[in-house]
């Protein structure tokens, strides 16, 4: 059976998922990179369809949040529940180096902190940075939900008219298929 118009409405679906979180994203966060690496694909299986969205990795942890030592960071799921996130610092915070790169590149200049040299890389980091990871490591990285609460919405949307598009290509194979004389 061909299943043309579920498919278009599974890929229509898909897209506007991947519309929503790029606004949102952009909207709270700016972040253009992560932005451009949000797609879907809708994959013909055997048992139907699969939609797969795809990100950057650290996606994710925009998207849930991450929990620190002190606080527990939680994030709005598709079902507009409010759960708490699985990503935890434990023992190390995010890395100095990386954020002592994000200082430079936003013009940060802080006074009176040092700057001394990384015994593995020898590159110079900032105390500031340091100060910067203990905070996040600390109090945790706040959930965007970008993704999650898009998702939400659009599945509601998914369920309702799932049936109608189904009705649609079964009613197209009827009439292929079976033509009364």
């Amino acid at each position: 059976m061909k299943t043309e118009a579920l498919e278009r409405y599974l890929n229509s679906f898909a897209n506007q998922v991947v519309k929503e979180a790029k606004i949102k994203l952009a909207s709270s966060k700016g972040d253009t990179a992560l932005g451009n690496s949000i797609r879907a694909i809708v994959v013909k299986t055997a048992q139907g369809f699969d939609t797969k969205f795809y990100m950057e990795d650290y996606g994710e942890y925009l998207d849930k949040g991450v929990s620190g030592n002190k606080n527990e960071q939680s994030y709005i799921n598709t079902a507009g529940e409010k759960v708490k996130s699985p990503h935890k610092y434990t023992t190390k915070g995010p890395p100095i180096d990386i954020l002592s790169k994000w200082i430079k590149r936003k013009g940060i200049t802080p006074k009176g902190l040092g700057r001394g040299r990384d015994k593995k890389t020898g590159q110079f980091l900032s105390g500031f940075a340091y100060l910067i990871s203990r905070k996040i490591k600390r109090e945790g990285i706040k959930s965007l939900s970008f993704f999650q609460k898009p998702l939400g919405i659009e599945y509601k949307k998914l369920k309702k008219g799932f049936l109608t598009e189904l009705k649609l290509d079964i009613e197209s194979y009827l009439t292929t298929y079976y033509r009364p004389k």
